[in-house]
């Protein structure tokens, strides 16, 4: 590696762990507008993940608009609501939970009723709500029936915390009389992220002292039949645990809720059809049955991911599916380390991968394919680990990395050009410059007798089209033309001798010895065609006038070294073989062709090289020849066409009858291959010169071979 190439590697180092700190400061001070860019974007990828089929266990009972139609307006009557349970009950459900609260005198007898149902049924859990501000404290027997519910097993790690879990002063709870017989209590308060949707349940609360669970919670700690265990730390929440299974909430005893899908997803059965006796045993028996309110002037509607107005009941629906299922979002100390990780590694492989990258097209390209790459693999991510991780910080590295690493190279590095390395690099390769400059002794005049690959491209028209546009426009198309091509000839280390107008002559093979300059030069030729094609593409956006080019390449021993005066040279070849390979770019016009090779530089090919394809073109006697040579189309493959390989063979084939003489079978054979590929100018050209030799037979020593009048 050069010098030059390390200090470029070490500032591409540099500039990605510099992008890395920036970023991981933004993450560690997570100001709140990028907080909710992330946010935002976790929301997208639930939506684009799609639903996720609940847990059977888990049903809603919602009064619904159907059972405000039938049943009377909300709220209902004590003792329909105990008639409610009843029905409830015999279908056997293992717990119910009531996202409702009973907090308020209808009449005695009436919240007697409702209370002895309460009772006789043996599994209801009654819900109720925090608050801060009241202007009635609780009374005595409300609170004592609540705090059966507490959580009582509790391992401290440490002192007992103070101000982890959200405190409140007050609550808001049943009637005594109708939570005496409750199997279980649990607050349904849900608490939402800084935009104002609701992605977390909170589990635990403290009141007074003492730490309770949530509606869900409890639902699920009494359907599995098992007692809570919570460990405590100094920090906040450690561990929660129903039996076995342990539920991952942060420290403050929030979870975060792996929504199932859109408000809807969870089976739901009307409350009026339970108490008509319309919904089958099956649907509600042994399971968790959650009763709350959907329809829309009464319901307790949220926010959440997947809808904007999403019911209360179902985010505890959510929350026991995910217990149930396991199927917990994660988001831990595991999940920051993989995101510090991400800061650091992307940067410095989006770097490692812009510093092999030549010029800004291909950098911005590299970018935005990393940029997708990151996104999937962050959406898989979530979609297969059901890891919560940053998004936008480690964007932002990205971001930041490229954006630094484009201002170097292109502030710094394209304009660095100095001493011989500017002056020679502009026309030869780099491996040549450092050889020159190992040994200026090659700057000498003098040549020597070599074999190589010449090849020489021209424009075609070009005389028309300067005519036609301004000069400076001209200018400009002629250096975004030529610097390309001369990169690829560079790249292919071949030696650029020198610009004829708007004429490139390359030589492949000297001053350096490469020994597969044939292959080289070929190679050199389809990528000049498939990066004119670019160019053109470019072009065209810009209005600018598109072009194309003629290429003849032979190979052969020429004179190459530096040729001039003492005061004014140039490394350059001479020779019959370069002279044939400009003949050669020439016949591009009678042919119609894009690449045409000799029979000198086929036999140079070997056959562990590149694969190309070829088809003879014809035997000609090109100007300043005596013996007439087998010319052939190097054909360009990137264009897309598939049925490259059937149009060699068949012109082979007629080739091959034309120069047994069969003129008129000749003639049908090109026909046919122009049905096929109608654009295709050879086929084109013998049809007409088989027409010809049909109407005017050639002579009896005729050879086929055509004597070629164009330079």
């Amino acid at each position: 590696m050069e010098r030059s190439d390390k200090n470029f590697l070490f500032v591409g180092i540099a500039i990605g762990l510099f992008s890395a700190l920036l970023s991981l400061s933004l993450y560690t001070w997570s100001p709140s507008f990028l907080n909710e860019v992330d946010l935002r974007y976790s929301d997208f990828r639930f939506k684009t993940r799609g639903n996720i089929e609940p847990n059977p266990k888990v049903v809603i009972v919602a009064i619904d608009e159907k059972s405000i139609n039938q049943l009377g307006r909300w709220p209902w009557s004590r003792y329909l609501i105990a008639e409610f349970i009843e029905k409830l009950s015999d279908y056997k459900p293992k717990v119910v939970g009531f996202d409702i609260l009973f907090s308020e005198q209808e009449s005695k007898d009436a919240d007697i009723a409702l209370g002895k149902a309460v009772e006789k049924s043996r599994n209801i859990i009654l819900g109720y709500f925090f608050r801060d501000d009241a202007t009635e404290e609780p009374t005595t027997a409300s609170l004592k029936q609540v705090k059966r519910s507490n959580i009582k097993l509790i391992k401290y790690l440490d002192k007992p915390p103070s101000n982890v879990l959200k405190t409140f002063r007050s609550a808001d709870l049943n009637l005594p009389e109708i939570g005496a017989g409750a199997l279980g209590f649990g607050f349904f308060n849900m608490l939402p992220d800084g935009d104002g949707i609701f992605r977390r349940s909170q589990l635990l609360m403290s009141y007074d002292g003492e730490i309770y669970p949530s509606l869900n919670l409890e639902s699920i700690r009494l359907f599995l039949g098992g007692d809570l265990w919570l460990t405590m730390a100094s920090y906040g929440v450690e561990a929660l645990n129903i039996n076995k299974t342990q539920i991952p909430t942060d420290e403050s005893g929030q979870l975060l809720v792996n929504f199932y899908g859109p408000g809807g997803t969870f089976k739901t059965y009307s409350a009026v059809d339970v108490v008509s006796g319309k919904v089958p045993v099956e649907a509600l028996e042994n399971k968790i049955v959650l009763v709350g309110a959907t329809e829309i002037g009464i319901a307790d509607l949220r926010p959440t991911p997947f809808n904007p107005v999403f019911p209360g009941v179902e985010i505890h629906a959510s929350v026991a599916g995910n217990i149930l299922d396991g199927r917990f979002l994660i988001e831990n100390n595991l999940t920051h380390a993989l995101d510090i990780g991400l800061l650091f590694m992307l940067p410095i492989l989006l770097v490692f991968l812009l510093i092999r990258a030549r010029g800004t097209v291909i950098g911005f390209t590299i970018f935005i394919v990393f940029v997708f790459l990151y996104l999937l693999g962050n959406f898989l991510i979530f979609t297969r680990l059901n890891f919560v991780t940053s998004t936008i910080y480690p964007a932002l590295s990205i971001g930041f990395a490229y954006v630094f690493f484009e201002a170097y190279r292109n502030l710094v590095i394209e304009r660095r050009s100095r001493y011989l390395r500017k002056a020679f690099s502009s026309y030869v390769s780099s491996d040549i410059v450092d050889e020159i400059l190992r040994d200026p002794d090659k700057l000498k005049l003098g040549g020597e007798n070599k074999n190589v690959t010449l090849l020489f491209s021209d424009i075609r028209g070009f005389t028309s089209l300067s005519e036609s546009i301004p000069p400076e426009m001209l200018v400009s198309v002629l250096n975004e033309y030529l610097s390309p091509m001369t990169q690829i000839v560079m790249e292919e280390r071949g030696t650029l001798d020198k610009y004829i107008g708007d004429a490139v002559m390359a030589i492949f093979g000297a001053p350096l010895d490469v020994p597969d300059h044939a292959m080289r030069a070929c190679q050199a030729s389809l990528s000049m065609l498939k990066k004119l094609g670019q160019i053109n593409n470019e072009w065209r956006k810009r209005n600018f006038p598109t072009i194309s080019i003629g290429i003849g390449i032979n190979t052969g021993a020429a004179i190459v070294g530096n040729m001039g005066a003492n005061m004014r040279f140039d490394y350059t070849a001479i020779g019959d073989s370069v002279n044939l390979a400009s003949r050669l770019e020439g016949l591009n016009k009678l042919y119609g062709t894009e690449i045409i090779i000799s029979k000198s530089t086929l036999e140079n090919l070997n056959s562990s090289e590149a694969p190309f394809l070829f088809r003879e073109l014809d035997l000609v006697q090109v100007k300043g020849k005596e013996e007439p040579i087998s010319i052939f189309e190097l054909v360009n493959t990137f264009s897309g066409d598939s049925n490259k390989t059937d149009l060699v063979r068949m012109f082979t084939e007629a080739l091959n009858t034309y120069r047994e003489g069969k003129f008129l079978a000749a003639k049908e054979k090109f026909a046919e291959i122009l049905l096929n590929f109608p654009n295709d100018t050879p086929s084109a050209l013998y049809k007409e010169r088989c027409q010809e030799y049909i109407l005017h037979p050639p002579p009896l020593d005729w050879t086929g071979v055509y004597t070629a009048k164009e330079k």
